[in-house]
């Protein structure tokens, strides 16, 4: 008998999953990010709106590592680790990159629509340009199209350094409200 683990189990993540609103709670994780937005117009603490954005993020965004760090009707920005996210070569999986566009664009649509209305992707794209065996990326949305119930998005993701390691196009439909 060795003490080697099981190459057939999935490995376990480090540490505790960060809080998140499980899917039968989002609206109320979606009312406390949008009360945490209304606040910050009068004053209130940007802080808390992040901490609000990364609870309504849901499971895949926690086990992902996926932190939005930055927001705005203009930009919304996140990071991502890539080791927890390497396919078996050792590289940044190019479905990490996926999640990662589709979680920018869906929240960056979500925060454009407003309250009580729901954002989905419909359509994503992706073109990985470099290979990433450490270290975090980060990924920025960016509005191209923002209509009632479509909106279109161009996600950047690079390397700490800048470099481009993969550009994204999520199309997501708005509805509800």
């Amino acid at each position: 008998m060795t003490d080697q683990p099981d190459p057939t189990q999935p490995t376990a993540r480090p540490g505790p999953l960060p809080a998140f609103y499980p899917p039968e709670q989002i609206e109320t994780g979606m009312r406390e990010l949008f009360a945490a937005i209304a606040a910050v117009a009068d004053g209130g603490d940007r802080v808390a709106v992040l901490a609000a954005a990364n609870r309504v993020g849901g499971e895949l965004n926690a086990m992902m590592g996926i932190r939005i760090e930055e927001f705005g009707p203009d930009r919304v920005a996140a990071s991502m680790p890539v080791v927890g996210n390497r396919q078996p070569f050792g590289l940044l999986h190019g479905g990490a990159n996926g999640v990662l566009a589709e979680a920018l664009g869906s929240f960056h649509a979500a925060l454009l629509a407003g309250p009580g209305r729901v954002a989905v992707g419909v359509e994503l794209s992706c073109t990985h340009h470099r290979s990433m065996t450490a270290g975090s990326v980060t990924g920025v949305s960016t509005p191209v199209h923002v209509g009632r119930t479509m909106m279109t998005f161009d996600i950047v993701i690079s390397r700490e350094d800048g470099a481009r390691v993969c550009t994204a196009r999520l199309s997501c439909l708005v509805r509800g409200g």
